[in-house]
Parts: C-alpha cells; sequence; structure tokens
C-alpha cells in the first residue's frame, strides 16, 4: 500500500505511521487581539500557529519533507543513520519521524540548548552529540560535516540549512494555507531566520500570488543573544538555501523584548509559545503599527514547554 504526502510517495511500514504523516500541517491561523489592542480595527495580526504541529514546532514540516525524499531517493535506507545539525526543533522532528518510520537518528547539537529540548530527544532514543555551546549551530554543522566525511555509506545527512526540501515544505505547505486562510488578503509576512526555510517558502509562495506583498525578515539584535532557533546571519554561517532578493526589509528583535512578548502571548491571548515565537510577534506589531490597514501574519514556531526551566517565565507582570 502506497500513502501519498508531500507530493511524495513512500510505503509506510503501519497505518498508523501514515497518520502520523498526515498529522503534520494545516495549522490554523490566529488573530491576536489583546496584544493588538492599540491598533485600529483595520489592521490585522495573525499568527500560524506552527506550535499545533504532532512534533510541536514549525519544523516538522521541512523533516517530513526531507525525510521523504530521502527515502524516495534511496539516500535514507536500511543501515543508515539519519544525521543532521540541529538547535533543537528539526531534530525533535526527525526523532519523532525516525520512532515513527523506524529509522536510527544521531543529532549534532550546541551542549546549551534547553534541558527540555536535550530530554525530549533522549526520550525518543536518538544518539545525542553536543557540541561547543560558544560556536552555535555553525560549530554542529561543522561537526557533523566531518563526521559524515569520515564515513559517507554509515549516514543519510539531509543537511537542513542547505536542502531545498526545507523551503519547498513552507512553499507548498505553510505559504499556501496562509493565503488560503486569508482569503488571499494577506499584504505582509513577518519570519525570523534561522535555517531561513520559513521565511524563504513562504515569502517565495506569497510573492508568487500576490508580488506587493511585503515580506520582513527577523534577526537577533545582537551575535550573543537567547533566541534559539534564530541566527544572527552577519556573524554565522548563511545557509545555502537564504534568498535575500525576497527581503523587503530587515527587522531586529533583543532577547528582552521577545521575552516579555512571549509572556504576554502566554497571559493575554493563551499562546503558550517559544521565545522566537515571542520575537516574531514584536516584529509582527512593529509592521503593524505603520499601517492604516493591513493583514500582517506571522510564525509561533514551538511550543512553550521547550523552555519551561528558562527564567523568563518568572519575570515582568
Amino acid at each position: 500500500m502506497l500513502t501519498e504526502t508531500a507530493s511524495v510517495t513512500v510505503e509506510p511500514r503501519a497505518v498508523a505511521r501514515a497518520e502520523l504523516l498526515r498529522a503534520i500541517g494545516h495549522t490554523p491561523l490566529i488573530r491576536l487581539r489583546r496584544v493588538t489592542r492599540h491598533l485600529p480595527e483595520t489592521v490585522a495580526v495573525y499568527v500560524k500557529a506552527e506550535h499545533l504541529n504532532p512534533g510541536g514546532s514549525v519544523k516538522d514540516r521541512p523533516a517530513l519533507r526531507m525525510v521523504l525524499e530521502g527515502l524516495r531517493s534511496g539516500a535514507l535506507r536500511e543501515g543508515r543513520v539519519l544525521i543532521d545539525a540541529t538547535s533543537g526543533n528539526t531534530g525533535i522532528a526527525y526523532a519523532m519521524l525516525g520512532a515513527a518510520l523506524g529509522f536510527p537518528v544521531a543529532l549534532a547539537m550546541p551542549a546549551n540548548a534547553s534541558p527540555e529540548r536535550k530530554r525530549m530527544l533522549q526520550a525518543y532514543g536518538v544518539e545525542l552529540i553536543l557540541t561547543d555551546p560558544m560556536e552555535g549551530t555553525d560549530g554542529a554543522q561543522r561537526y557533523v560535516r566531518a563526521l559524515v566525511q569520515q564515513e559517507p555509506e554509515r549516514y543519510f545527512y539531509p543537511d537542513q540549512y542547505n536542502n531545498d526540501a526545507n523551503w519547498r515544505a513552507h512553499y507548498d505547505g505553510t505559504g499556501a494555507e496562509i493565503w488560503e486562510q486569508t482569503g488571499g488578503r494577506v499584504t505582509h509576512f513577518v519570519a525570523g531566520l534561522g535555517t531561513t526555510g520559513t521565511f524563504v517558502g513562504v515569502s517565495r509562495r506569497l510573492k508568487a500570488h500576490n508580488p506587493a506583498i511585503r515580506c520582513y525578515a527577523l534577526q537577533p539584535d545582537s551575535p550573543l543573544h537567547g533566541l534559539e532557533g534564530l541566527k544572527h546571519l552577519e556573524t554565522a554561517i548563511v545557509p545555502g538555501i537564504y534568498d535575500p532578493s525576497l527581503v523587503d526589509e530587515h527587522l531586529t528583535c533583543s532577547t528582552e523584548e521577545a521575552f516579555e512578548m512571549t509572556r504576554r502571548l502566554a497571559r493575554e491571548e493563551g499562546l503558550f509559545v517559544g521565545p522566537s515565537s515571542g520575537a516574531n510577534v514584536v516584529a509582527a506589531l512593529r509592521v503593524a503599527e505603520q499601517l492604516e490597514q493591513g493583514v500582517v501574519v506571522t510564525i509561533l514556531c514551538d511550543t512553550g514547554a521547550r523552555y519551561l526551566s528558562e527564567s523568563f517565565w518568572e519575570e515582568g507582570p
């Protein structure tokens, strides 16, 4: 029996596994009401609730697409271990898919990733390799590349930072859903840059529908920041899939601003998400505050459950 998922045909080992694959995507689009109450009614800010994916983050989409592409091409086959560098979310998605589809997973991740992410990966049974925290995901990438070069036949290396399946998952999925869910009314899109797959895929899809849509790329305001999953591109390895021509304007957000908004989203909107989501909403509000009318859309990247050990939850009002 063959099941078609994300435009790739794969033979699942059990119906339950195919059901898990179909649960990825088609997340709700939610209008923010309380943190936007200072805006005119003619300006709306919507968030794509990617934290409601079964693996808890937006990274379920590209992880699934890269895994299915690997299965289709034969690069991921019996006897090979999936290995990649991750800040945590894509790794958790790989781990979930590995458990469901029956392939082993090894992940290199900066040692300062949140304890919750490490424990989740260990719960899935992956081989976890902790790399120098001062080198961030760049160091994890360098470690994996060296390992794969030594034993190329042992590993399937999807390389999320340079794999077109990453952004295509958002072009075919996230971007298409945003267009449909807004009835084509979206005027502005905001997303943080990590692998850059979400920004590139969604922006490319929205601009294909309407070139007038403005797309804003968000980065942390300094190289030393506390926003897991986001890159300060000026001081980091720029992902190969990044397309700067899609950027209408660059925005920045401080860690403190992101933490404050993350608390507000939980306490005022009932949306329990992580700091990168808070940063996205900070930037989306900045865009919205300059408008007389429009529909601004951004991404809620992952669940707040991955950051419960962080002290910022107890700070502020």
